[in-house]
């Protein structure tokens, strides 16, 4: 877990708040008895998760694809080749939808605006130098060419919600 008690309780926040203004129908779906707080989140998203992440075109058409996910301090982390159509979607228009599905067990629906960590003209993000060594160790040091291969993004929601019906399954997989 690498998240610090701030991250927590910033994600524990957003969770509560999300579920709260959320829909009488999805309320009676999610509740405190299929959701997981944001200390048992952090837990059971280790490692890479498949997002399915939404843009939308130039037209307003959406477009739908996987990406690697990495859930760090509370926020999702993902890149993509810097010349993917999802690249130029994400500079004109960076609010995006991810959900992380795992079939039954779990579903995290998130909504929000994407952060370029490592833009080629500009200055990186403070913390791009440490999330540019947790992605070399995960994917290994020649992976990418990562200056020019690769655009990496954090993902700022503004709404995010967890579907764990099996709550007790998960968490348990996860120690």
């Amino acid at each position: 877990m690498r998240e610090t008690p701030e991250d927590l309780k910033e994600l524990q926040a957003l969770l509560d708040a999300s579920l709260s203004r959320s829909t009488s129908h999805l309320r009676s779906i999610i509740n405190t008895e299929s959701t997981l707080t944001a200390e048992q989140l952090t837990q059971v998203l280790t490692g890479m998760c498949t997002l399915a992440l939404s843009t939308v075109t130039a037209k307003g058409e959406p477009r739908i694809s996987g990406v690697d996910g990495h859930f760090l301090h509370g926020k999702w982390h993902f890149g993509t080749a810097r010349g993917a159509a999802k690249a130029r979607h994400l500079a004109a228009r960076p609010a995006v939808s991810a959900a992380h599905l795992r079939g039954e067990d779990l579903g995290v629906f998130t909504h929000g605006m994407v952060e370029i960590l490592n833009p080629q003209d500009g200055e990186p993000a403070a913390d791009w130098p440490d999330l540019l060594a947790y992605f070399k160790d995960f994917y290994g040091e020649d992976f990418f060419d990562w200056d020019n291969d690769v655009v990496y993004y954090r993902l700022h929601p503004h709404w995010m919600t967890v579907n764990a019906p099996g709550i007790a399954k998960l968490t348990a997989a996860s120690q």
